[in-house]
């Protein structure tokens, strides 16, 4: 999978693929995680369904209020993903469009950095068909398994 960039040749406008990149960028900001900021837009036919950001579950308090669990126990980045009080971007989006009632098989992820093993498993499940991505991730598990599913996956270069 090599890194590409995704801006649209020759042009002032930003690609469709820049455009929801950056909208997950932005999402990102509302993120309470005290690690890594994430968003993620799920997009069909050009049409936003669903986003999402990570942090607490709603009504819970937030990592900024409590501290983080995985840091007090040392946990590295990539692992015990379960030990944490909130959400992944991924996970947030895909059940917001649960929520709703809005089908997203056959859609397309858009997220600041590259699904986990658990997103990865809950991307294939919703039937989502492309993901794009800019920051990394330590999880090439998680590539794997997109990569048998089928799922086309990019790495764009941050602008």
């Amino acid at each position: 999978m090599p890194a590409t960039g995704c801006m649209a040749p020759n042009s002032k406008r930003p690609s469709w693929d820049d455009y929801y990149l950056e909208l997950a960028s932005i999402i990102a900001t509302r993120s309470t995680c005290l690690r890594r900021h994430v968003g993620a837009v799920i997009v069909k036919n050009r049409r936003i369904l669903s986003s999402g950001y990570n942090g607490a579950l709603s009504g819970m308090k937030h990592c900024e209020e409590t501290g983080c669990l995985r840091d007090r126990q040392t946990i590295p980045s990539g692992e015990r993903q379960e030990i944490c009080r909130g959400l992944h971007a991924e996970q947030n989006a895909i059940l917001q469009a649960a929520q709703y009632g809005i089908a997203i098989d056959g859609s397309d992820l858009y997220c600041t950095h590259q699904p986990c093993i658990i997103c990865s498993k809950m991307c294939i499940a919703a039937g989502i068909k492309r993901i794009l991505f800019t920051g990394e991730y330590p999880d090439p598990l998680a590539l794997d398994f997109l990569k048998e599913a089928g799922i086309d996956i990019i790495r764009c270069e941050k602008k």
